[in-house]
Order: structure tokens, then sequence, then C-alpha cells
């Protein structure tokens, strides 16, 4: 199975631009996304159609993305290893004033 050339790549442009929206991602080549360091996403195809390779806790995982259904089941599960992956979002530290009579 072969990486995915520009036509196919063509035919998933509006997926590539949801990909994009997420910070945690960097594109180093079209088509080919980052997290860190760690390559986490790309594509392939072949007659059976059009694959994305994803990263899902720490192995990558192919699913078919021919179809806005598989498209949409991508991102969700992009959306939940990212998630997964981030660290905590630390509580706001509160503020007080310990003087008295504040």
């Amino acid at each position: 199975m072969k990486h995915a050339g520009s036509e196919a790549l063509d035919a998933l442009e509006g997926l590539l631009v949801k990909l994009r929206e997420h910070e945690a991602l960097s594109e180093r080549k079209r088509g080919t996304f980052y997290r860190k360091s760690s390559a986490f996403l790309h594509f392939h195809e072949d007659p059976a159609g059009l694959f994305a390779d994803v990263k899902i806790d720490g192995e990558f995982e192919r699913l078919r993305v021919g179809t806005a259904r598989e498209r949409a089941a991508l991102l969700r599960a992009v959306a939940v290893e990212l998630a997964r992956l981030s660290p905590a979002t630390p509580r706001a530290a509160r503020s007080r004033d310990t003087r008295r009579g504040v």
C-alpha cells in the first residue's frame, strides 16, 4: 500500500483542513501529521480505497477514510487520542488575600 499521492490528498482536502485545526498537530508535509516530534497520522491509497494510519495508544491503526462517515470516525479517533495524550489542565490558581479584613 503506497502513501497517498497528491490526487488522493486533493480528495481528502476537507479532512486535512480539519486536522490542521488541532493545535497539537503539525503537518510536516502535506498529509503527514506529527504530534511533538513523533509521527502521528498519514494517508495511504490502494485499489481498496483511501486509508489513514493514526497512532492510537502508541501503535498505528489503519482506518478507512473513503466516505464522509469514515472521515468523521477518524476525526473522532484523533480528538479522543489527542485528549488522552494532553496533560491535564491545571486548575486555575485561586488568589486569595490572607490579610484580615479583606
